[in-house]
Formats: structure tokens, C-alpha cells, sequence
């Protein structure tokens, strides 16, 4: 699976194309309307991100923006999101209503998700501390120094490989508000380096006092997360546990289902998974029962199988 599609809402708002260079910007859409998606070009820009974003403070009230989509920016599989986020800070004060900040919505066509260059993005929410929603794609470059946030609710990190420093840097935070996180942690092919181990801080919920709706996913040591969350004090205070797209085999779930009680869940999903049918079925009699929905779709999980026996399994989403 490749991302294919770009983000159609963001923050609760239909997403809108701030229109090109060469395209009229009348009759735009309320700007507290829409969740606003400005973009550049990868390949032969004619206007790089900063400029576009420029233009857009001329021409919208940013006084009113509450949500705000970073898509492409000039050669972004070679150059990294730094002048974004330096455009972004020295705005800051032009937008006292932004609570949402998305940056790096590229598709496949655009730059593959292992592919974008990105950078330290943490000083967007020390720049922001009003933000409740932040996300990001793409991990190659991607920082995150610890922080203290007190009104981030969300917080998504989309990648094909999450560097170790940026799980212990999400780990180290403080934020109090949290309420939904979900890591791709990837694979080593693509920098995601990080080990269960990394997780400790966040699985332990000591400074994410209100999280409901933990995911880790995407991971190619599924297993050894499952098993870490089967005795991680967080669990029991969460409403979602989301483990899906990842290599989860049978040792996984079984190490899950045989530490503390999950049936408080209202979902747990582990989609794109490679379960045999009865660790499916003990899933299903553990928990459909207690009224928590789970989601065993195996979509397109595959495995391919050499000549010696050895069995290659897959994440959903990797290049």
C-alpha cells in the first residue's frame, strides 16, 4: 500500500487547494470555512512553498485560518521542510485561530511517504502553543526534540521508518491534553531504527494523563510492541488500541491476549495482520463478547516464502 490519496479533512473542515500561481483567488471559501491545503510543486516549481504561502497571507484573512495543510514543497525528496517551517514561525502571529497544522500531505505521485525530506519539526509547536491538532508525514530527516504542550489533543506521525530519537523525543513530552496518538514506527530499510524499548515512556502514560487512543503501528516489531503493551499501565485507560499494519504474527497477539485484560477497549484494531485462523478466532471469543469491536482484516498482508524456507513478511505502508 502507498498513500494515494491526499487528506480530504482535516481538524473536522473539508480540505481546500489554495489556488496556484497562475490561478485566480477570488471568491474563496470562508477562512475559518475550510482546512487550507497550500502547496508547491516537487518536480520543476515555478513558485517554491514560501511564496505560495506569501500569497496566501495577502490574500485570506489569517486572522480567522483554523487549520492549515503543508502539501508539497520545490524537491522535497532532496530538500527538507525547513524553509516551511521558518515561513510558518515567522507568521505565527498572523494566525491567533490556527489549532490544526498538517505538514507534508504528498501523495505518491508527489514524493513516496520514505522519500520526503523532513526536519525538526518541534519548533512548530513550541510556535504554536495553541495548536490542538499536529501532524506529519514522511520520516527520512525527521526531529523531534522533547516539549511541553498543554493544549495539543492530537498528535500523528506518518512514516515509513520513525527514527529511535524521535520516539524518545514524543516520549519525553509533556502533554497533558493528548488525547489520540498514532506512531507508524516502519521499518530499519527506512530509519525506523526505534525498539520496544523506546516505548517505555509512552507506554507507561505518565505524562499523557488523558490518552484514549493509542497507535503503533505499521511497525515490523508488531510483536514486540504488542508484547510490551501487555503489561504497559496506558492500556487501561485506553478506548482505542490500534496495532494495525504491521508484521503482527501469532506470538504477538497471543503475548497481548495473555497479559491484562483488554475487554474495557470499545476497538481494537489490528488489521493487516498475519495471524493464523485461530489466534484469530481466540481474538474474536476474547473480546467480540465484552462488546469490544475488532478489526481482523487481513487486506493486502502477503507473505513470500524462499527457496529455504524463510518467510518475509511486510508493513503496509514502507517506500
Amino acid at each position: 500500500m502507498t498513500i494515494g490519496d491526499h487528506l480530504d479533512v482535516f481538524h473536522g473542515l473539508p480540505a481546500h487547494d489554495f489556488p496556484g500561481a497562475d490561478a485566480t483567488t477570488a471568491d474563496l471559501p470562508e477562512p475559518d470555512s475550510v482546512a487550507w491545503r497550500i502547496t508547491s510543486d516537487v518536480y520543476d516549481s515555478e513558485e517554491e512553498w514560501p511564496a505560495a504561502f506569501s500569497r496566501f497571507c495577502a490574500a485570506v484573512d489569517t486572522t480567522r485560518v483554523r487549520a492549515l495543510i503543508v502539501g508539497a514543497w520545490d524537491e522535497a525528496y532532496d530538500s527538507d521542510c525547513s524553509p516551511v517551517i521558518e515561513a510558518l514561525l515567522a507568521a505565527r502571529d498572523r494566525f491567533p485561530a490556527l489549532r490544526a497544522l498538517f505538514v507534508g500531505d504528498m501523495v505518491m505521485e508527489e514524493c513516496e511517504i520514505s522519500w520526503i525530506n523532513q526536519s525538526d519539526v518541534s519548533p512548530l509547536l513550541a510556535g504554536f502553543p495553541a495548536l490542538e491538532e499536529f501532524g506529519v508525514r514522511g520520516g527520512t530527516g525527521l526531529g523531534f526534540t522533547a516539549v511541553s504542550h498543554g493544549a495539543l489533543r492530537s498528535l500523528v506521525v506518518e512514516t515509513g521508518g520513525l527514527p529511535a530519537e524521535v520516539v524518545r523525543g514524543i516520549g519525553a513530552s509533556d502533554l497533558p491534553a493528548l488525547e489520540f496518538l498514532d506512531l507508524w514506527l516502519g521499518t530499519p530499510d527506512y530509519g525506523g531504527d526505534s525498539e520496544a524499548a523506546d516505548l517505555e515512556p509512552i507506554l507507561s502514560g505518565a505524562r499523557l494523563p488523558r490518552l484514549r487512543h493509542l497507535a503503533l503501528r505499521n511497525s515490523e516489531m508488531q510483536d514486540a510492541v504488542a508484547a510490551a503493551l501487555a503489561s504497559a499501565p496506558v492500556v487501561e485507560r485506553l478506548e482505542v488500541l490500534d496495532l494495525s499494519m504491521g508484521v503482527l504474527t501469532d506470538e504477538g497477539a497471543v503475548a497481548l491476549l495473555s497479559g491484562q485484560p483488554l475487554t474495557h477497549l470499545k476497538t481494537l484494531d489490528l488489521h493487516h495482520h498475519y495471524l493464523s485462523k485461530a489466534v484469530e478466532e481466540r481474538v474474536r471469543q476474547t473480546l467480540v463478547p465484552a462488546g469490544v469491536q475488532v478489526d481482523l482484516d487481513r487486506d493486502d498482508a502477503e507473505e513470500d516464502t524462499e527457496d529455504d524456507g524463510t518467510v518475509w513478511r511486510y508493513v503496509a505502508v514502507g517506500e
